[in-house]
C-alpha cells in the first residue's frame, strides 16, 4: 500500500531587516560626506548620539569617529556608516536629520518625534 504524502505549507522565513531608528535625507548624507573628504584623516563614519544637558534636558551630537563602540549600532546610509550608542537609539527613533541651507544660515536640523518640548533657543529638547 503506498502512501501519499501530503506537502505540509511552510511558513516563509524572510530575514531579519535591520532598519534604522534614525535616517539622514540625501542632502545631509552628502553635506557629511563632503565635510569628511576634507578631513585628514578621512574618518569611518558619524556618529550621531542624544547627550544630557541643555535648557531643555538633551542636545544631539554629531561627531566624525574612526570605528564604532562596543555598545554601537552601525548603520549604512548610502555608503555613510552612521554609529549610534545603546542609549541614544531610543531617543532617536523615528528621527529624521536633515541639511538646510536658508538666508538666516546652514546646518543639519533634526526632526523628532519623540520631543515632547524646546528651549527657545533650539539647541536642546525634553522628551
Amino acid at each position: 500500500m503506498a502512501t501519499t504524502m501530503t506537502p505540509t505549507a511552510t511558513p516563509e522565513v524572510k530575514p531579519a531587516v535591520k532598519t534604522a531608528p534614525i535616517s539622514l535625507t540625501p542632502n545631509a548624507v552628502g553635506k557629511v560626506k563632503e565635510i569628511m573628504a576634507q578631513q585628514n584623516p578621512v574618518p569611518t563614519g558619524l556618529r550621531v548620539g542624544v547627550v544630557g544637558g541643555g535648557c531643555s534636558g538633551f542636545s544631539y551630537s554629531m561627531a566624525f569617529e574612526n570605528a564604532p563602540g562596543m555598545m554601537d549600532k552601525v548603520f549604512d546610509m548610502d555608503g555613510l556608516k552612521v554609529y549610534v550608542d545603546a542609549t541614544s537609539i531610543m531617543y532617536l527613533n523615528g528621527c529624521i536629520v536633515d541639511y538646510v541651507e536658508t538666508l538666516e544660515g546652514a546646518g543639519f536640523k533634526f526632526e523628532n518625534p519623540n520631543v515632547k518640548s524646546t528651549c527657545g533657543c533650539g539647541s536642546s529638547f525634553s522628551v
